[in-house]
């Protein structure tokens, strides 16, 4: 049979109501692919396993099926590693594939599956025909990807791509809007995730944690003092507890990333054969890991090491297998700005309230700020009259005070004597008597068959 170690996978999953954030959504089901690469492990896609309550694994031309559940999951990067749970040896006398290496432009592979439409095994030929950082769909994460003119259909997703007889990446997703052209994690990056587990190292990808700006102007590298043939990028954003953070500062310029010379476009040239974004220098790197840069300072010229952080945009960009925080106060419905927020909207890019997707777009983690906490409805009830037309909106103070964060925030509600004074964003002022709304806090709850007031994990 051909390539037995690819497997289907089924998936039962329950994805949070990020409207109504104490509660989930009603859970559906549906099929990806994988690779066996070890003694009852599998590896597939993120995506395929993320909010999943129950998994199952199909051999080929195999009527029956394991349970498995996750091992090891970095979404990120868009993989999983599952373990089958029973029956035992469900995977005995199959061969674990090996993962390879980074392929070249213009070999050949073959995208190995099950897509929609059968539910027999599906094998698409094609050629590379691109390697660069792409963003990955399921993380918002721009990462080292691998193009393939070889379709990559719903159901793919998750399976191996292989080359030469190894796994040379996992289909992940496909560009929309044309035919034939999908991507595929690289071995960089799976190896980095496989190797990483043993290891005990965190899952997320790293980030410097700066927003740079190119320098293809003569005029501005001039005045920002690079010289010769010095080039490079702009930092115009430091993310506070970045990776950057304390190392760099606005108008700096980086040279160089862990010795490699950064183009006034953006780019270095990556193992020699590929020029893409400067920070696919970061590939296969962990948390914790340090990295050099060489860095300009008007006249004067720095190495500085840095010790790689997590990501840590102020609007997080996507959540998974965790509930939404949120925090009921007097009917008022409290949560925190995310990008699966952002998308109760319909075409939310366009859709949703200005303010929030400047915050997305633009928005930078301070001290003073770590995440946007924002009202988002007025659950009705006599305590909060005359305040229904303030909600999707930020709160800028509470008592005078801009919460860092949605637990700063809570914790100065708790704390709160008297009447507590909330400002909005649009300088709407909420006050609440805070020995009223402990009253009515049960009522409200009852009425809207909210279980909690809060999410677990804030403050009581």
């Amino acid at each position: 049979m051909a390539y037995p170690e690819v497997v289907r996978v089924f998936a039962t999953t329950q994805d949070p109501d990020n409207d109504c954030p104490w509660q989930a959504r009603t859970p559906s089901s549906s099929t990806g692919s994988g690779v066996v690469i070890g003694p009852g492990e599998i590896l597939t896609g993120a995506h395929v396993v993320a909010n999943a309550t129950f998994l199952q694994v199909q051999k080929p031309a195999h009527p029956d099926k394991a349970i498995a559940r996750v091992k090891a999951v970095s979404h990120d990067c868009d993989l999983a590693l599952l373990e089958i749970v029973e029956p035992d040896g469900f995977l005995a006398g199959i061969e674990p594939a090996a993962i390879g290496e980074l392929p070249h432009l213009s070999d050949e592979v073959a995208v190995i599956g099950y897509p929609v439409g059968g539910e027999e095994i599906s094998i698409t030929e094609g050629v590379v025909s691109r390697i660069e950082v792409q963003r990955y769909s399921h993380s918002q994460r721009h990462l080292l990807a691998v193009t393939v003119d070889a379709a990559i259909n719903a159901g793919n997703s998750g399976g191996p791509v292989f080359g030469d007889g190894k796994v040379v990446g996992i289909a992940f997703q496909k560009l929309s809007g044309a035919d034939n052209i999908g991507e595929m994690v690289p071995p960089p990056i799976i190896r980095a995730f496989l190797d990483g587990i043993p290891a005990g190292r965190r899952p997320e990808v790293p980030a410097l944690g700066v927003v740079t700006q190119n320098l293809e102007n003569p005029l501005l590298r001039h005045q920002l003092g690079l010289r010769g043939d010095d080039s490079g990028v702009m930092v115009v954003k430091v993310d506070q507890g970045s990776s950057a953070d304390g190392h760099l500062e606005p108008r700096d310029v980086i040279l160089a990333i862990d010795g490699h010379k950064i183009a006034n476009n953006g780019t270095i040239q990556y193992l020699r054969r590929h020029r893409t974004r400067y920070d696919v220098a970061l590939t296969g790197r962990y948390v914790g890991d340090k990295v050099p840069l060489r860095v300009a300072r008007g006249d004067a010229r720095r190495d500085v090491e840095v010790e790689l952080a997590p990501w840590q945009p102020l609007v997080r960009r996507c959540r998974y297998d965790e509930a939404p925080s949120y925090c009921v106060y007097g009917g008022l419905v409290f949560q925190t700005l995310t990008r699966d927020f952002l998308t109760t909207w319909d075409k939310w890019w366009n859709k949703a309230p200005k303010e929030f997707l400047y915050h997305y777009y633009m928005g930078v983690r301070t001290a003073e700020r770590h995440e946007v906490v924002i009202l988002t409805q007025i659950l009705a009830d006599e305590i909060n009259v005359g305040y229904a037309h303030l909600y999707n909106e930020a709160i800028e103070a509470i008592d005078g005070v801009m919460p860092r964060d949605l637990e700063d925030f809570v914790t100065r509600l708790t704390a709160a004597r008297g009447i507590v004074e909330i400002q909005t964003s649009s300088g709407g002022v909420v006050m609440l008597d805070t020995e009223e709304v402990r009253k009515a806090t049960p009522r409200i709850l009852e009425r809207y068959r909210i279980p909690k007031d809060r999410s677990a994990g804030l403050p009581a």
